[in-house]
């Protein structure tokens, strides 16, 4: 032991190689191996001999390149002998010295510094084919060993022999064990290379292969024992023993180092990717020539002569493992397309090259061998295509959206839409695909993105979903099936599955990216902005494989595809469909709709192009079309017909190119009018071919017939050539055509049938061929479809494969392959519109028809999923259509059929308010009825009384019933005979309202055992979950919470309006949602209170008087709440919250009812009278009509709670309402009319008398703060007294109800006049006075309706009192009016001009005079007004009452006359201020105020008084001289109107003055006031004209002297000189006369 580790001297490899040297030494033949042993011994004293030097270019670490080359030839010696026991040992030291990193540099074919190793490698893989096991396990550890090594890069077809070696031992291994191991290690092999790749870097970690993961398709039968522990060990072995420096390998120099332009890169590689050219990396120049090369490898067909070739197919097989292999290794390298660039990789110009190298490599090598492979039926083959597929759709889908787009179809779709005779390990293979698919959100969004919204893509999407759904619902009824009953099932379970997950997916994927708190769930189109991702910046890192698409993940400021132009392309694809689909019904009707919708021109030149290029039109319908004889489709037919150019073309291949594009009609004069224009276009564009164009036709004609009977199998005797020549004799013009031209026109025909491009021999159903026609994949599935040996692959079908490789290089070329991203949460709505009717179906129809847990569950969960998707995206109709569902399915309505999974659904519906109640709305309403229907059905159980007897119960409060524990272990026989029991067992429809639909039908017992166990299940869901969902309104959002409540409210009606059994569940539960949210916002708790207060005033007046009163009761136990709750001032809520009572009260026609809310509403305001604010109103308004109600009780009962509010509670009725008071006032009034109690009229007139009192007083709590809020007009000038006026107006308002309200003339009988009159009189005293118009006139009206009531019962001084309160009223107010009008005299106009026409601009006015001027005009309208009252108030009560006034009253009277019309003359005499005021009126535009109508209206009045009492004669006073008063008032008003006229009156001028004899014009204005004082002059000449004789002459010298001027003046109207003239001839004519 000691001498053999002597051997090899002292140096690292020596140690190694000297013991090797010496074992092959012992176990070679000495005469065969002499060379070898001869080489060995002297190896062994040269390794003595050498000492370790440093050589970079030596493989062998330690040695000269010399030396390495000496020491290792014994090796190669070794391992070229072909002798087993040899080249154990060769391999054995081989093995060691690469997994220490003793040999080193690079091995390749071309290298001259490496030949020696490359050599040695070249012989191990030779000695692989010894038929040895041990050896092919050495040789396989060996070679993993050299892949592994950091130390050696092996490169190029060194590399590619080291894979063909292994793929030999697997192919042709001596047992199963080596053909595992051989597997494993190439699949280690291409991990280690690709990982390399990847990272372009020898120093990476890799990963170590699962020996049992790479049997899941294939070679489980090789298996043998421990066969998968044993190779993972060598596995294990080889990637634990690597040691050593890592290589860097040199780069590949390039000429310009530069980097060009993207579109130069783009050009330059997409050049010749197959040539390989150098990419500046020899790790990824061999991981490309790798890749190449398996793609090949897959690509291998068995000859003819060897049809089944079942090595050629495993090393397929191998090959598409070691593909996905490949695959799941690759990352950011290979997802780089030619539109697809990143700063950072246009740093050199072969990094550019690469990423375009591998994307490309993938759509021109591996995407023809998925397709060569896709017809071959071995399962292994299908299931490993479809794997990689999912890696390329998961990790590659950005780069390949054509490719992806056409295998979807070919691989996946073609076997998920076959129902009735699938595969069942094809199928199931494709449904465990697109399980693992559709559980990656994004990968859903990107298909229905690219495809379902790119009109020139298939719907993927939506095929996928329709195909799982006709999976989920199994062969249709009548139709022969291959499946057997359990594959069925399973095919329904795994396709429900599927949608489940989808919809779970998009669920994700929106939660995804809303963010939380966000209130716009759908971002409108303005906020994103629409790019393609080839056109973003494209972030590349250095991942583990197993990433997902990168670039579908770009760097957060790129940006994407918006949802509003996702939809326009999905509506435009969508209604092309819709119109291609109508054309191959009807084809005028579906042109007719593309015109219209502008899908394609209105022009025939635009409709044929349309028909010529467009994909998915039925060939024959084309022809159909074509053929008619209506103007437009024949000017389309002849558009398109001269779309072709048949220049230079046989007749023959221009009919057959012509035919291609469609099918020609059946209908023989169709075919004629083609076939016509066919062959006048043919001679026009080759005018030397035929004679005339009616040649071209009947040959057309004749080539039709031949081709028709040449290929038709039910034609038995086919034409022959000497038939077809004969047939065309005399067509040319009587001349015949040569017969060799017919001759070679009938071989091709015969040989090579004209047939459309798309038409197929592979039988396929309608549906599937206008499905593939639509979505050009004909072509594809053609050969998919046909069931042929390898051979034909490459022969018959060749040519359709380099067709297909043709579409995806100028697919890979076009823009439209641009791929999108979408982080718009609004494309789910187009994705639901397409996909919730399918899933709606699959989930209703397996919750039916299936008892299987697992199944129904899936379908509840798909259910929740699809409610929260359509929920938080507000699809209002299908988010109802999946609820309603569910609720159907809980068979609660029809309790006898319940089974465990109706109970799951119940649990469901439960879930679902609870996750997504936010977004529930109307569909709360479905909810709430199954939670009232299982509550119903609980209480049943429990033997529990219906709540029709609880009606019946004394107690009304709802929180005093007590519920019995959970649980069926009470129920008794007894119970089955209540009706309501009865009516549940029975069942009914789910929209029933109504508990049973016929409740005559017998129950059996059959139906009530079943009936009872199924309540037992009902055991599952206790009080907790139901109540839960009750609670967690609180958590709801201000929308959600007003729909819960709307729903529970019409849930509850439902309830309450059962003629048999009311329900108060609903109703209990809205007492107890009201205290749950009672702290919500009073914005939102406003919102619900709306929909509350409706739902009580609706039940409060049902015509079941015990639901009424429940539902009042419960009404009151929430008021109770509220009124817990403080309310600050001006505030209306409590005042909304009692409304419902209000209402009720007003409306209801039950007594009980009414009598009911008063007892509520007193107990409610007596024990929280500190509490209420607002709520008062609502409160009077009850006791009002209470006060008015027909019952005597009712009156009795409110007037005592009305009587202790006023007595105890007066202060809080004004606390914090001024209005309250008035309310207050309103109610007692109503009491003071009452008809049963004459003490209830009494003693509310008594409490009106009190209110009066306190309000004089000042009494009211908020009148000491009216101040406060006062608001005056702050005039210029200093004149702060106008302010005084105006402060106490605000209270003047509350005397308005005690003023005007009407009380019966018997209470006031009863009550004594003194009293009232007393009491009115001391608060009219400052009413009437308000300077105010509203407040002076309710005084004075209440004065009025006062005194007419009271009648003659008012005694003299009472009259007198009254009087000379309104002459009080009358003069107390004229000083401060004559002080606010001074103010105008401090006011200063530029000129003020005697023509009342003059004009003022806003320049003569600042704003301060403005503000004045305004004040003032309103003060002086209302002084005029209120004066103008009293003087008709004094006239009414004079004209009513005159009989019973004393003269002293009179005298009183006359005074106030007297004093309001010199104020008014007065008044009018302030010229200067009056035209000041009449200006400032002109600028404001407002009315002047009635000066002169105050003037003439306080005269009129008092001289028809004072006629009045002349002409009565009864009025006889000592201290009045009535004829002088009204001689004096008589002069004054002809004064006034002389004045007026413009004569100078002689009434207070002296005689010597000269009188002008002519007088100036009038204005207009004065014209107007001389026509206003006719009437008034009038009266006053026909008053002095009715004293008696002696009278009047006593009197004439006073007034005689105006006479005359009435006579000289010239401005006197016709009426006056009437007047005049009469009154000279009745009384001043007689006297002279005398």
């Amino acid at each position: 032991m000691s001498a053999s580790q002597s051997l090899g001297g002292s140096s690292r490899c020596g140690r190694i190689l000297g013991p090797s040297l010496d074992k092959i030494i012992k176990n070679a033949a000495w005469r065969k191996h002499s060379q070898l042993v001869s080489s060995c011994k002297s190896t062994l004293d040269k390794l003595e001999s050498i000492s370790e030097c440093v050589d970079s270019k030596s493989p062998l670490l330690g040695f000269s390149s010399s030396d390495a080359e000496y020491v290792l030839q014994p090796l190669f010696l070794a391992l070229d002998s072909a002798y087993a026991k040899v080249v154990e040992p060769a391999l054995e030291c081989t093995f060691k010295l690469l997994s220490l990193g003793l040999i080193c540099g690079e091995i390749d074919n071309n290298s001259s510094h490496s030949v020696i190793v490359f050599n040695i490698i070249d012989a191990i893989c030779k000695s692989g084919g010894l038929g040895e096991e041990a050896i092919e396990l050495g040789v396989l550890r060996v070679l993993l060993s050299a892949v592994r090594s950091h130390c050696i890069l092996i490169r190029g077809d060194c590399l590619v022999q080291i894979v063909r070696t292994c793929y030999n031992v697997y192919l042709g291994g001596v047992n199963g064990t080596n053909q595992i191991c051989a597997k494993s290690v190439l699949a280690q092999i291409m991990t280690i290379v690709f990982t390399r790749v990847e990272e372009d870097s020898m120093d990476v970690s890799v990963k170590r292969v699962s020996v049992s993961e790479l049997l899941e398709f294939t070679d489980k039968n090789l298996n043998e024992g421990n066969s998968i522990h044993f190779c993972q060990n060598l596995i294990n072995e080889v990637m634990e023993a690597t040691q050593g420096v890592p290589l860097k390998p040199s780069s590949i120099e390039i000429p310009n180092a530069s980097p060009p332009l993207p579109k130069q890169v783009v050009d330059e590689t997409s050049t010749d990717t197959e040539a390989g050219g150098t990419d500046g990396s020899k790790i990824r120049e061999d991981g490309f020539l790798l890749f190449k090369n398996l793609c090949k490898l897959s690509m291998k067909f068995s000859s003819q002569q060897h049809p089944d070739d079942r090595i050629l197919l495993r090393g397929k097989i191998l090959s598409l493992e070691l593909l996905k292999v490949v695959m799941d290794i690759g990352g950011s390298i290979w997802r780089v397309n030619e539109r697809q660039w990143n700063t950072h990789v246009l740093e050199n110009l072969f990094a550019s090259k690469l990423g375009t190298r591998f994307l490309n490599g993938i759509k021109q090598y591996l995407c023809l061998s998925l397709l060569k492979n896709s017809a071959l039926s071995a399962m292994a083959i299908f299931q490993l295509q479809c794997s990689i597929f999912m890696n390329l759709l998961s990790k590659y889908r950005s780069g390949l959206k054509k490719e992806i787009g056409m295998f979807f179809p070919m691989l996946i779709l073609r076997v998920l839409e076959n129902v009735l005779q699938p595969s069942f390990l094809q199928k199931m293979t494709v449904l465990n695909l697109l399980d693992k698919l559709s559980q990656d959100p994004q990968i859903i969004i990107d298909i229905f993105v690219n495809y379902d919204c790119d009109v020139d893509a298939s719907n993927i999407f939506e095929r996928i979903v329709n195909g799982l759904l006709k999976t989920a619902l199994g062969p249709p009824t009548g139709l022969t099936t291959s499946l057997s009953p359990a594959q069925d099932i399973t095919f329904r379970h795994e396709s429900v599955k599927c949608l489940v997950s989808i919809i779970k997916s998009m669920g994700a994927w929106m939660d995804q990216q809303i963010r939380p708190g966000d209130l716009n769930l759908v971002k409108t189109p303005e906020s994103s902005q629409s790019t393609s991702v080839g056109e973003s910046p494209l972030i590349l890192n250095g991942e583990e494989g197993n990433a997902s698409d990168l670039e579908l993940h770009p760097d957060v400021n790129s940006e994407f595809s918006d949802a509003a132009t996702l939809e326009q392309r999905r509506a435009y694809k969508v209604e092309l469909q819709k119109g291609i689909s109508l054309f191959n019904r009807k084809p005028s009707k579906g042109i007719e709709f593309l015109i219209r919708n502008k899908k394609t021109g209105s022009s025939p030149e635009e409709v044929a192009l349309f028909l010529k290029n467009t994909v998915g039109l039925d060939e024959a319908k084309i022809g159909d079309y074509l053929g008619e004889r209506e103007d437009f489709s024949l000017k389309v037919m002849h558009a398109y017909v001269d779309s072709f150019n048949f220049k230079g073309m046989d007749f023959g291949e221009a009919i057959r190119f012509f035919l291609q594009g469609f099918r020609l009609p059946g209908e023989a004069q169709k075919i004629d009018r083609i076939m016509e224009k066919f062959a006048e276009r043919f001679c026009k564009c080759n005018p030397s071919s035929f004679s005339s164009a009616d040649t071209a036709y009947v040959l057309a004609y004749s080539v039709i017939m031949l081709n028709t009977d040449a290929h038709n199998n039910m034609v038995k005797d086919k034409m022959t050539k000497a038939d077809f020549i004969r047939n065309n004799r005399g067509i040319d013009d009587g001349k015949d055509l040569p017969e060799e031209y017919l001759g070679a026109l009938y071989d091709k025909i015969v040989k090579n049938e004209i047939k459309m491009k798309a038409d197929s021999s592979a039988p396929q159903s309608k549906q599937e061929n206008s499905f593939n026609r639509l979505l050009g994949l004909d072509g594809i599935l053609n050969l998919v479809n046909w069931k042929q040996n390898e051979e034909k692959a490459v022969g018959a079908n060749g040519l359709l494969i380099r067709h297909i490789q043709e579409q995806f290089k100028s697919n890979s070329r076009k823009s439209e392959s641009a791929y999108h991203v979408v982080t718009d949460v609004a494309i789910l709505r187009f994705m639901v519109e397409v996909c919730w009717g399918p899933m709606l179906a699959a989930f209703s129809v397996t919750l039916d028809q299936s008892d299987d847990r697992v199944a129904t569950s899936q379908s509840l969960q798909g259910f929740r999923h699809a409610v929260h998707v359509t929920a938080v995206m507000g699809m209002q109709t299908q988010r109802d259509a999946f609820v309603t569902s569910v609720a159907k399915f809980t068979y609660l309505h029809c309790a006898g059929d319940m089974k465990q999974k109706n109970v799951d659904a119940v649990k469901a519906i439960i879930s679902i308010a609870i996750e997504d109640g936010d977004h529930l709305q109307e569909a709360w309403e479905h909810i709430l009825t199954c939670l009232s229907r299982i509550e119903h059905l609980q209480l049943l159980g429990e033997g529990a009384p219906s709540d029709a007897t609880f009606f019946t119960s004394s107690n009304f409060e709802a929180e005093e019933k007590t519920q019995k524990p959970l649980g069926f272990s009470s129920f008794k026989k007894g119970t089955l005979q209540n009706p309501a029991m009865l009516a549940v067992v029975r069942g009914s429809s789910y929209d029933s309202t109504s508990v049973g639909v016929n409740p005559s039908a017998l129950v059996t017992p059959e139906q009530i055992n079943s009936f009872i166990s199924n309540l037992n299940l009902l055991d599952q869901i206790g009080n907790f979950e139901l109540n839960h969902v009750f609670a967690h309104s609180q958590r709801l959002n201000g929308e959600a919470i007003v729909a819960f409540v709307k729903a529970l409210c019409k849930v509850s009606i439902s309830e309450l309006q059962s003629p048999t059994d009311p329900r108060v569940f609903g109703l209990t539960k809205i007492v107890e949602i009201a205290h749950y949210n009672m702290n919500r916002i009073r914005l939102v708790w406003s919102r619900i209170w709306n929909v509350l207060s409706d739902f009580f005033v609706s039940v409060g007046l049902s015509e079941n008087l015990s639901v009424a009163i429940f539902a009042m009761d419960s009404l009151r136990q929430l008021a109770m709440k509220f009124l817990e709750r403080e309310e600050l001032a001006n505030y209306n809520f409590q005042n909304e919250f009692l409304r419902p009572f209000v209402i009720v009260m007003q409306k209801s026609n039950s007594t009980e009812i009414r009598e009911l809310i008063v007892r509520c509403i007193s107990q409610m305001v007596l024990s929280r009278v500190s509490n209420v604010k607002s709520g008062w109103k609502s409160v009077f308004m009850v006791f009002t009509a209470a006060a008015a109600d027909e019952r005597k009780n009712i009156v009795l009962l409110a007037f005592e709670t009305m009587e202790k509010i006023v007595r105890e509670f007066f202060p809080y009725i004004t606390e914090t309402e001024t209005t309250t008071f008035t309310d207050c006032v309103g109610c007692l009034l109503t009491f003071t009319n009452s008809r049963f109690n004459s003490d209830v009229s009494l003693n509310a007139i008594a409490f009106l008398r009190f209110c009066a009192v306190r309000l004089a007083e000042g009494g009211l709590v908020c009148n000491k703060n009216s101040s406060a809020d006062g608001s005056s007009v702050v005039l210029t000038n200093g004149v702060s007294d106008v302010q005084d006026l105006t402060d106490n107006d605000d209270h003047v308002s509350f005397w308005i109800p005690l003023l005007s309200g009407k009380m019966p003339s018997d209470s006031i009988n009863c009550y004594g006049v003194n009293q009232i009159a007393y009491c009115i009189s001391l608060n009219k005293e400052g009413f009437i006075r308000s300077p105010i118009q509203g407040p002076a006139s309710t005084g004075v009206a209440g004065l009025v309706r006062l005194t007419g009531d009271l009648g003659k019962r008012l005694s003299e001084e009472e009259w007198k009192e009254i009087f000379l309160c309104l002459k009080d009223a009358a003069t107390s107010t004229v000083p401060g009016f004559v002080k606010v009008l001074r103010t105008m005299s401090n006011i200063e106009v530029l000129k003020i001009s005697q023509s009342s026409d003059h004009d003022l601009t806003t320049d003569e006015f600042d704003d301060d005079n403005l503000q004045t001027a305004t004040y003032v005009v309103s003060r002086t309208k209302n002084h005029i007004a209120m004066q103008l009252l009293i003087l008709q108030v004094t006239a009414d009560l004079y004209r009513k009452h005159q009989r019973s006034l004393s003269a002293d009253n009179i005298k009183v009277l006359i005074e106030l006359y007297s004093s309001i019309a010199l104020h008014a003359r007065q008044l009018n005499r302030e010229s200067v201020l009056l035209k000041k005021l009449q200006k400032a009126c002109s600028i404001l535009e407002l009315s002047a105020p009635p000066v002169v109508h105050f003037e003439n209206e306080s005269f009129q009045n008092h001289l028809n008084f004072l006629q009045n009492l002349h002409d009565d004669q009864y009025f006889v006073h000592g201290d009045i001289d009535l004829e002088q008063e009204l001689v004096t008032v008589c002069e004054n008003v002809l004064d006034i109107y002389l004045n007026c006229a413009g004569s100078v009156s002689t009434f207070h001028k002296s005689d010597t003055q000269p009188v002008p004899r002519r007088k100036l014009p009038l204005s207009s204005a004065k014209k107007e006031e001389i026509a206003a004082r006719t009437s008034l002059v009038i009266s006053a000449l026909q008053g002095l004209a009715g004293l008696e004789r002696d009278s009047f002459r006593r009197y004439i010298p006073r007034f005689f002297q105006l006479l005359v001027d009435l006579v000289r003046s010239e401005h006197t109207s016709g009426e006056v000189q009437l007047a005049l003239s009469n009154m000279f001839r009745s009384s001043v004519g007689p006297i002279i006369m005398e």
